[in-house]
């Protein structure tokens, strides 16, 4: 009888789902397009220089300005840049676009464990890190806002730098990446507990 139990509790016993190609491949793309998303927000934040515009040179830690040498000179006192508002509302930018570097890193983190390490809770494990990823562009769209509204009388769509665009860039793919995360783990099998009959 225990040898008849046993088996029983192994044919009854909930089976990992064996993972398509398809979806192994779109789950490697989502991690891949997502840690591409991190080095460009990472890269973009710490250089910061996101506005050209005329003679000036506009970043998140400091201000230049070309002199008649064309040397560039950049002050950390953003008051000299003569914008209003400037000193606090970069502080909410910066600290925007850095807390989302963070957020997207955990997110990674947490979507790269969940197919390393299978197992029961591998599809919560990517569920958070899908939202965490999407919270990343909340937070990465609210530093590029306030960076565009700070400067509403200045920019043109020909200063922005390479920098800027490096964000934005990140910042969609943290939209397309949490999004896709999510409907791809809705769609796929769940793991359930013991089936019963």
């Amino acid at each position: 009888m225990t040898a008849i139990a046993i088996q029983a509790q192994k044919l009854l016993a909930p089976k990992r789902p064996t993972k398509s190609f398809f979806e192994s491949w779109i789950r490697t793309l989502i991690i891949l397009c997502a840690a591409i998303g991190v080095v460009l927000s990472s890269v973009s934040v710490c250089d910061g220089h996101w506005l050209l515009v005329k003679d000036q040179l506009f970043g998140l830690w400091h201000f230049c300005a070309f002199t008649n040498n064309s040397e560039l000179n950049c002050y950390t006192d953003l008051h000299l840049a003569q914008v209003d508002g400037l000193a606090v509302g970069m502080v909410l930018a910066r600290s925007m676009g850095a807390l989302a570097v963070v957020v997207a890193i955990f997110g990674l983190e947490l979507l790269m464990v969940s197919q390393v390490c299978e197992d029961s809770l591998s599809r919560r494990k990517w569920a958070m890190g899908s939202i965490l990823i999407l919270i990343s562009f909340v937070l990465s769209s609210m530093g590029l806002f306030s960076f565009v509204i700070l400067f509403r009388d200045q920019v043109t769509f020909t200063g922005f730098t390479l920098m800027f665009w490096c964000e934005f860039t990140s910042s969609f793919l943290f939209f397309l990446n949490g999004i896709s995360g999510l409907h791809i783990n809705n769609i796929t099998h769940q793991w359930n507990g013991p089936k019963n009959f």
